[in-house]
């Protein structure tokens, strides 16, 4: 068995690269732009179950701290109960990897672009879903949108590759506390709140906030009409403190919900993260972590369902960045560093197989040309078989 894994495996790295290179030579030119077309759905909503979880937290009936998930949610779907990372040389377990795994469809030896100690900021080299999906159809970059979470910065950009035939002008948009502080402060130096001394120190903190994003072109680092639109009705509500708004994965699920109501994403990824605080030390900030994400899911689908426009028209995603070890030794519990490559997957909406538990091996990159497939675009870049046991 685990022969036949190991080839399957290598056929995945090795044996797609012509396809890949074929997609390449017969793409558009630089520039050019196939969004001829309008979306209609179905619209997809990607759940990173993220911080890193185990199964028997999470999609184990008796041991579940996700009980909406595990009892409702994947009841309506398919759940893939013995998804994985693959245990490729140079794959790593851990958050912003994983995320990038979901994103791109492929396994990557993925390394800090500045070079520091533990840092997560990565670029893709092939071409995300978002850039896929918007380069075929015409959605405007604010109704494809990633919520991160306020503690991984890293993870904001993200949101475009660096392969030449996609990149920025086929992003996703992103939505955070570090982009509503980055429109506040901007907003707050246009209307003259600074001034002196305080003046040049605010402004040379905003432009340490857009320096960050520097593979955008310094005159677009702002965000559209329709997101600083939103993000002022943020601040009306909020406030500018930030001692009003919620914060953690509840942030996300509020920012998720807001999004669906004003923005009307047709592809929406939702960057869960409170399940790592346990690297703080208490197996119950992993727990609670778990069971936050469980509420927000429960929103999220009651939103839509509320919703006559996405209701039986979308489809969810759920799946984790990554998993979480079983070591009785750590001084921390439940480590992802070392062999954390169990996850699972769980699909629910329109055209998705109801009532289906699939116990066979599937893989995490798959996830990605399964969107590709529901939303109608071309996956080329991937390397994981479709997940097709959901697809009614």
């Amino acid at each position: 068995m685990r022969t036949h894994r190991n080839t399957r495996r290598e056929f995945l790295r090795d044996g797609l690269a012509g396809a890949g290179a074929l997609a390449m030579a017969n793409a558009l030119p630089i520039g050019a732009s196939a969004a001829t077309r309008d979306y209609t759905g179905p619209n997809v909503i990607l759940v990173r179950f993220g911080g890193g979880v185990r199964r028997r937290e999470t999609i184990e009936p008796v041991t579940t701290y996700a009980p909406y998930l595990c009892h409702e949610f994947a009841k309506r779907g398919t759940l893939y109960t013995n998804m994985e990372i693959s245990q490729f040389e140079g794959v790593e377990t851990s958050h912003g990897q994983g995320t990038l795994y979901l994103l791109t469809g492929k396994y990557e030896a993925y390394k800090d672009v500045g070079g520091r100690f533990l840092g997560q900021r990565f670029e893709a080299p092939v071409p995300t879903i978002f850039e896929c999906f918007r380069k075929k159809y015409n959605v405007p970059e604010h109704q494809a949108l990633i919520v991160n979470g306020e503690d991984r910065t890293d993870e904001e950009f993200y949101a475009f590759s660096n392969h030449h035939l996609f990149g920025v002008e086929y992003r996703s948009n992103v939505l955070s506390l570090y982009r509503f502080k980055t429109y506040l402060l901007r907003r707050q130096i246009n209307a003259g709140v600074f001034q002196g001394k305080e003046l040049e120190k605010q402004k040379k903190e905003l432009a340490k906030f857009e320096e960050l994003d520097y593979r955008v072109h310094r005159d677009d680092r702002g965000q559209s009409d329709e997101i600083e639109a939103f993000w002022e009705r943020w601040r009306l509500h909020y406030g500018e403190t930030g001692f009003v708004n919620p914060r953690g994965d509840r942030l996300l699920t509020e920012l998720s919900l807001r999004a669906l109501k004003e923005l009307r994403p047709k592809l929406l990824m939702v960057n869960y993260n409170d399940p790592d605080y346990v690297h703080w030390g208490n197996a119950s900030h992993y727990t609670r972590g778990i069971s936050t994400i469980d509420l927000g899911l429960r929103q999220l689908v009651d939103a839509v369902e509320a919703d006559e426009e996405y209701r039986d028209n979308t489809v969810f995603v759920v799946v984790p960045d990554c998993g979480r070890d079983t070591s009785p030794m750590a001084a921390v519990p439940f480590q992802h560093h070392f062999n954390a490559h169990n996850i699972f997957a769980a699909v629910m909406g329109t055209g998705i197989a109801q009532g289906q538990v699939v116990d066979n091996l599937s893989d995490q990159i798959s996830v990605a040309g399964t969107i590709g497939q529901v939303m109608g675009f071309d996956t080329e870049y991937t390397e994981g078989p479709v997940l097709q046991e959901a697809i009614a």
